[in-house]
Order: C-alpha cells, then structure tokens, then sequence
C-alpha cells in the first residue's frame, strides 16, 4: 500500500528524504546552474540540463508552498542577474517583470510538488514538462516579453540536431523536453532503483534521441539548396554616429523642442549619417547585392525632412535596381509618442513597397505608439520577403508568416547583441525561411532556415560595418507552420487535465 500524506509525500519519499543541509545544497547548486542558462552571454548549453534536475529535486523533499516561495526567489535572482548581465537597466516595469516571469516559471515546480504525490506514475512523470512548456507559452500571451526571457530554447540555439524540433512544436518543445528528462532523472533519484525507473528513463531518453537523431538527419539530407541571392547589410561610419549623438546631447527641451528648436548642428549631423548610409549602399549594390538591408532607425530624420530622406533612398534603390529596407527614425512634435519607429522596403523602381511599425516596443524603454502587427510581406524575384523590427522577433506568433526571406533590421547593445541576434536564427527555424538581421550597435547575421550561421558581423570591432551573405531564394512550409502553437496548447489542456486527476484523487480515500 502506497499512503499520501495531506503534504503530497508518500511514504517511500518521507523515508529518502534528504537532510536540511542537502535540501539547501540542492537550491544552492540549481540556482547557480541556472545562472548560465538565463539566455543571455554567459550561458551554458549544458546547465539549462542541470539547474530543473535540482530545483525540481529541492521542490519535491519539503513543502509544497514554503518550497514555491525559495523557486521564487531563485528564479527571481536568476531574472535580476540576466538583467544585469545583460545591461538592461533597472526600472518599475523591469522589476515587476522579474517578479512576474519569476511566478510563472516556478508554478510548473510547485504543481509538480502539490500532483506527483497523487496521480499515476506515468501522470506524474508529465507534469514538470506540460507545465513548463504551458508557462514559457504563457510568458509569449500574456507578457509583454515574449521569449526574450524565460525560453529554454535560447539556451540551446548552438545544438543544432536539437533545435530542429522547434520546427515542429516551437520553441516549447525543447523546454517541454528539458523537463522531461528532468522529471524522469528525478524518479530514478527518488526510486535508488533502475529497476523500478528503467521504463521512465529509457523512454525518456529513447525519445531525446529520436529528436536529435531526426534533427541531425533534416540537417544533413535535407539542406537550403537552389539558387541564392547576395544580400548586404550596411551601417553608417561610426565617427559620424557618434557625431550625432554628440548633437543630440545638447538638445534642450526634450523631446518636443527637438522639432520646435533642433541645435545648430543637428540637422547637419543626421544628414551626415544619412549620406554614409546611401554611400554604403551604393557601394554594395556595385559590389552586386541585390538586397540592402539597413539596420533599425539606421537614419534619424525630423518630420519636415522626412520626404526627402525617403527620397533620397528611392534614388538609391533605383539607380542600380536593387531592394533596400531602410530603418527610420522619424522625430515629431505629436505627444505622447513624438516620434516613429519604421521599416520601408524600396523595390527596383524606386517603389515604396510598405511602411511598417515596429509592433512591440521595448517595455520601460520605448514609449511610441505600436504598430498593429501585421507583418508585410512581398513576392519578389528573389523569393517572397517580409519585414519585422528587433525586438518583434521575441513573439513567435508574429514571426510566424509565410516567407522565403525575413528582414529584421535591428539596435542593440555589446551586452546584449550577440545573444539576440542567435536568438533569431530560433524563428528561422520555426517558420522555415532564412533570416537577414542588421544590427546597427551589436551582431549582424543571416541563418538559413535550418538556423546555420551565413554570414556575421560585429559592429563593435569595425568602423563601418557591412555584412554580405548569400541567401537561398526559397523557404520551406514547416509543420509549426501548419499547426501553430497547437503544442503548447495541447501542454496547457495537459496540465488542466491532471490538476482535475489530481483533485479527485485528493478526494478519494486512501487505500
């Protein structure tokens, strides 16, 4: 007879449970490996194996909710340390987005804790995994963070084999498969038995295999292959950007003078960044590019001086026949927002093809007006391309369009740059088309759809930075492209089917 006690425990796990001193090693080891698996510079493929084997051990051998409430400051320090790592900067909408994603992340710990005790073995192996997948998919619903924290598959963009199952479940697989192998390394711990873990374990692991095996295969017999189009990323001379924020610092009056009484030197500042750009992209066309690709407000214009900007980019595209993207800045007097964040395509003809918004602005950092999320889309020569901005590439259900080609014009910074960037090659992936993404202060790269690096950049080891990479014309349909996020949904229906299993068991009486 398997008796439960009213804190979830049976009495095999009060037999093996740990000392305090364990208990507490086990936080202490666990939050220190999940330090390096946070998504961000610093991490660690390997610890993101490792910290939920001994977070979920701590929160299984005490109780249920004094254990929540440790999960919770360890995921909160592990979110404030990406913070940090990151050079985010700390303010009310970051902090209580710490606490916030910190919550989320550690409900799949304590529902684990409060349901093992009182569902079948096989129920109880699937509740750590259903729950994580559904909380990472909770952060993309609810939060304005999307996956830019709290996604287990930021952590494993350099094992490609892997990170070919987000073509299938999106990135909530490879958190649903962490925790998988987690909870069934747990049952063996728990057990001291491999003959009474052996089922749980093998199948766990036969199931990671097949996952890396089939991955490893799609990588090899099923490459981007076909004819390719050369596509430059440009940004301008940094002397002269550094210029121009020289000329912005003397601006008084904030944000509405900057229109109404621009210093003296400004307009000819950003006009100096402007042509270095239009430089760079005629060099490049010459080079034989047929796609330029500005990074995010690549160009800083006040209103009064934004048609001719523009037109001077349509010269620029229609001179030597090439699409541009081009980033804009667009400076307003119009409260609250005083400005625009937008994107245009320029076809050969000098066409404005769209203006698109940046759809997600910064939480705590940008304050304009969003755009409404539709990512434009185009059928070119060169395939079918679309457009998204920096940190848009955070929401998958945005990202998730049909295309050949995505441009995703970008701004970041040396802390956070390169990681963000390798974070994109993860939407690639998902909705099988490569990924061109200018960085204007951090990495530029393409991926192909399979997430292999084409080409990179860093701008903080050049002076003027171009990125030249030969891309496939053609994407492919993926099966997350058919059924969108019907893995995560399944994990959340999951999760509600085994809290109701676990609550009529509570109310059944014990044998």
């Amino acid at each position: 007879m398997n008796t439960t006690s009213p804190d979830g425990r049976t009495g095999r796990d009060r037999a093996r449970t740990p000392s305090a001193r364990t208990r507490w090693t086990l936080l202490a080891l666990g939050t220190a490996a999940h330090l390096l698996a946070v998504g961000g510079r610093w991490d660690i493929a390997a610890a993101a194996w490792i910290f939920p084997v001994l977070l979920l051990r701590f929160a299984r051998t005490g109780r249920p909710w004094a254990g929540a409430l440790w999960l919770w400051l360890a995921n909160t320090g592990a979110a404030v340390f990406w913070v940090a790592e990151s050079a985010l900067g700390f303010n009310p909408v970051v902090l209580a987005g710490v606490a916030g994603l910190a919550a989320l992340l550690t409900l799949p710990y304590l529902l684990d804790r409060l349901l093992i005790g009182r569902l079948r073995p096989w129920a109880a192996l699937l509740t750590f995994p259903a729950a994580m997948a559904g909380a990472e998919f909770l952060i993309t619903l609810l939060s304005p963070f999307g996956t830019v924290y709290g996604s287990l598959a930021a952590t494993q963009t350099g094992v490609l084999p892997l990170l070919q199952l987000v073509s299938v479940t999106g990135s909530y697989g490879i958190g649903f498969l962490l925790a998988w192998c987690a909870s069934a390394l747990n049952h063996l711990w728990e057990s001291a038995s491999w003959a009474a873990a052996r089922r749980a374990v093998v199948t766990c692991a036969a199931v990671l295999l097949a996952v890396v095996l089939a991955g490893g295969a799609r990588l090899a017999l099923a490459p981007p292959d076909g004819p390719t189009v050369r596509i430059a990323g440009v940004s301008a001379d940094a002397a002269l950007v550094r210029a121009q924020k020289a000329q912005y610092a003397q601006v008084t009056g904030g944000p509405a003078g900057l229109v109404a009484h621009p210093p003296q030197g400004l307009r000819p500042a950003l006009r100096a960044v402007l042509d270095s750009l239009l430089a760079a992209t005629r060099r490049e066309a010459a080079a034989g590019a047929k796609i330029v690709v500005w990074p995010e407000e690549a160009a800083r214009v006040l209103a009064p001086d934004e048609s001719a900007a523009i037109e001077a980019a349509r010269e620029a595209a229609r001179g030597p026949r090439i699409y541009l993207e081009i980033g804009l800045r667009i400076h307003t007097a119009h409260a609250p927002d005083y400005g625009r964040n937008e994107a245009l395509l320029i076809d050969p003809r000098g066409t404005v093809r769209w203006t698109y918004q940046k759809a997600h602005p910064i939480p705590g950092s940008e304050t304009y007006t969003p755009g409404d999320g539709r990512v434009p889309t185009v059928t070119t020569p060169y395939g079918r391309i679309a457009n998204a901005l920096c940190y848009d590439a955070d929401f998958p259900g945005l990202m998730r369009v049909p295309a050949d080609l995505m441009l995703v014009p970008s701004h970041d910074w040396p802390e956070f740059g390169r990681v963000h960037t390798r974070k994109a090659a993860v939407r690639a992936v998902e909705s099988g088309y490569a990924l061109f993404r200018q960085d204007a202060e951090g990495v530029s790269a393409a991926f192909d759809n399979q997430g292999r690096t084409l080409a990179a950049t860093d701008y903080f080891t050049t002076d003027r930075q171009a990125t030249v990479a030969y891309v496939p014309l053609h994407g492919t349909t993926t099966v997350y492209d058919r059924i969108g996020d019907a893995f995560a949904w399944l994990c959340l229906a999951g999760v509600g089917a085994l809290l109701t299993a676990g609550a009529v068991a509570r109310r059944r009486p014990s044998a």
